[in-house]
């Protein structure tokens, strides 16, 4: 078997969908199917790509190995699962859920399913991380302490009334959007310890105001009365092993637009900015006389959703899972909705508590 053997579909036939469909067939992918509610999307799916369109998504599953989901958040746990019980391979986009308990859901699914499933966490695979992994793995930052994760933009918030901004639907705002890359990096980069505990405040300070000003926006703008989400989060982090992570993420903020993440180790700290690419490392000697050192590095900006599907495809090749991701992408579901409580009751939140309270 190898990639051209793999059919595949795509559920949700919107602009992600249509992004990651390019990328089959640059990776000579076959598409033989598009499935959405909505049949302005279908038609144009169609049409592009020359494929069968479905409105009932079992009967897309009747044809396909594999299926990329691609929806808004609320249906990821319908349309996962019923792929999960045909054992049909999942690329999921991130987040794994819209609610803790649909992404508990999910992820059982997932683990009585012989598929391969994997969570879209694109940003992993882009060559600046990969180049900070590979330096955290051999050694050279010393013990990584601390990751200051930044993902800001200063007026960004995704058309006010599209799904994005009805709690209902995405299940929050700018932390569920933008905090779930932003803290499966910062994990991802430490080796996914364990979280203790979590305090946070989540805030609306923008997408409700009758005047919001914009340069642009991704969506029709229906206004403030279709904004009930979080548009910017703050939060403190803190691993079973005292590593700790700094959270700031925004759509909308009076501040400039910050990318950046600094992993800080006991030798060495890394800079990079997470959609520019830049990458630097900072240190201290003792070798001649006491001095800094700073470091920039160059490299390719590489295609993440490229690298990310061809990751997904070949584990399916292979006969191999896609690590712990389902397991990890639920671990960063737990963080998020810890932080939305901590928010909520003005307290510091255990990790996992309420899960644990329920199981007794």
């Amino acid at each position: 078997m190898n990639r051209s053997d793999i059919r595949t579909g795509i559920i949700g036939l919107g602009n992600i969908g249509q992004y990651h469909a390019e990328r089959l067939v640059d990776l000579s992918v076959p598409i033989v199917g598009g499935m959405d509610i909505a049949e302005e999307a279908r038609t144009r799916f169609g049409r592009r790509y020359d494929v069968d369109v479905y409105e009932d998504h079992q009967e897309l599953y009747d044809t396909v190995d594999a299926v990329i989901i691609t929806t808004p958040n609320k249906y990821h746990e319908e349309y996962a699962i019923d792929a999960f019980e045909r054992d049909l391979h999942v690329l999921l986009e991130k987040p794994l859920a819209h609610s803790l308990e649909s992404a508990r859901r999910i992820a059982d699914a997932a683990d009585d399913s012989e598929g391969v499933c994997m969570i879209g966490f694109n940003n992993r695979f882009a060559n600046t991380v990969r180049i900070v992994k590979n330096r955290i793995e051999r050694g050279d930052l010393g013990d990584v302490i601390h990751v200051e994760a930044n993902y800001v933009r200063r007026r960004g918030i995704p058309g006010r009334g599209s799904w994005f901004t009805r709690r209902q639907i995405a299940g929050g705002g700018a932390l569920i959007d933008l905090g779930v890359h932003a803290i499966d990096l910062a994990l991802y980069l430490l080796g996914y310890p364990e979280v203790k505990e979590v305090n946070g405040v989540t805030r609306g300070d923008f997408g409700s105001r009758e005047e919001y000003a914009y340069l642009e926006m991704w969506g029709d703008d229906a206004g403030p009365s279709e904004f009930d989400v979080d548009d910017s989060a703050s939060a403190f982090v803190r691993c079973a092993d005292d590593r700790t992570i700094s959270l700031e993420v925004a759509w909308a903020t009076n501040r400039p637009a910050d990318h950046e993440f600094v992993i800080r180790g006991t030798e060495s700290a890394a800079r990079f900015d997470l959609l520019e690419g830049d990458l630097s490392f900072h240190s201290a000697s003792t070798a001649g006389p006491d001095h800094l050192e700073d470091t920039s590095v160059e490299t390719r900006q590489n295609d993440t959703h490229t690298e990310e599907q061809k990751t997904f495809f070949d584990a399916i090749v292979a006969g191999e899972d896609c690590d712990d991701s389902v397991e990890q992408a639920l671990s960063v579901q737990r963080i998020i909705d810890s932080i939305y409580r901590s928010s909520e009751e003005g307290q510091t939140i255990t990790v996992g508590e309420r899960e644990r309270e329920r199981e007794r």
